[in-house]
């Protein structure tokens, strides 16, 4: 499946990892990941990762994005991870690159890349990366593998998702066979200080319901700046405060930002993705995103996703 990649890989001596835009674990993972794997298997060769800042997933060893001037594309690669549209990408210079590739998870939307695998069955992109160097024949070491590990398990929701297969654990397990140190792992994943505590109760009693019982957060521009956070704590690390609510299939939280309201959707049961793909986003068919202009737009996403309940009633 992958033997275009590694060709492209082969091919160039310089290559510029990029991912989408307000990183989650995935995307950090397979950045990092693929970077390491690559240093591990071709030491000769100059990989960078650019993008904006990692945020919540800072503590991931490498996170540090590398700053590069444009001459840095001149003959390069440039290789775009866990990213279904071209306004996703963080860092838009990977059309300045000789060669593009991309690998994703994602619903596909359009072409991006000169070379791309794109495949919905797999859980993360990390998976896919990991299922690339078990194809290539490549090592792991420690960092390459710790970084897809943690993308795996935030993508898959500690293996709770859908997308989680017998291969999930078959590729997991070879990672697992580097040494690092999962405890220590999952408490920079979870463990929350009594601040983050405080903010999720306060998101838990603004949660609301739609008239068909979809939940719902608004949080609107003068509570998101009272919070004196990041745009990831209260868009995407919120969402799931609403998660696992008995008779609540679909649940989505709004934060109004200076670039738009955010919109995280997500659902237990239904597929949400053609709802944040009518509204210039996208995703997977249970877990999707997009920024619409206002507070209406974001009434009227709403509104189809009560259509959605209604339909399935």
């Amino acid at each position: 499946m992958f033997e275009a990649i590694l060709q492209a890989i082969q091919a160039y001596d310089t290559i510029i990892i990029h991912r989408h835009n307000r990183p989650d674990g995935d995307a950090m993972g397979s950045q990092l990941g693929l970077k390491h794997l690559i240093l591990e298997n071709y030491p000769e060769k100059t990989v960078y990762v650019v993008g904006d800042a990692p945020g919540y997933f800072g503590f991931m060893e490498g996170a540090v994005m590398d700053e590069i001037p444009d001459s840095a594309y001149n003959g390069a690669l440039a290789c775009i991870l866990d990213s279904a549209a071209p306004h996703l990408i963080s860092d838009d210079r990977y059309t300045l690159a000789e060669k593009t590739i991309r690998i994703d998870h994602h619903i596909f939307c359009q072409q991006i890349a000169d070379v791309e695998v794109v495949d919905t069955s797999f859980e993360s992109c990390c998976g896919m990366i990991a299922e690339l160097a078990q194809e290539s024949g490549w090592k792991h070491n420690p960092l390459s593998a710790k970084s897809l590990y943690t993308g795996m398990v935030t993508d898959s929701g500690r293996f709770r998702y859908d997308g989680t297969t017998a291969r999930t654990f078959r590729l997991a397990s070879t990672l697992m066979e580097q040494e690092f140190d999962t405890n220590a792992l999952f408490r920079d994943l979870y463990a929350d200080d009594f601040a983050s505590k405080q903010l999720k109760a306060k998101f838990i009693l603004k949660i609301q319901f739609s008239p068909k019982n979809v939940a719902y957060i608004y949080t609107t521009m003068e509570e998101f700046q009272a919070l004196n956070t990041d745009t990831f704590t209260v868009s995407r690390a919120m969402v799931n405060t609403m998660a696992d609510i008995r008779g609540v299939d679909i649940w989505v939280n709004f934060t109004e930002t200076e670039k738009g309201v955010l919109c995280e959707l997500r659902s237990s049961k239904y597929n949400i993705n053609p709802i944040a793909v009518k509204y210039g986003g996208g995703g997977h068919q249970k877990a999707s995103g997009a920024t619409v202009a206002d507070r209406e737009t974001a009434m009227a996403m709403l509104a189809d996703l009560d259509e959605i309940m209604e339909q399935n009633q």
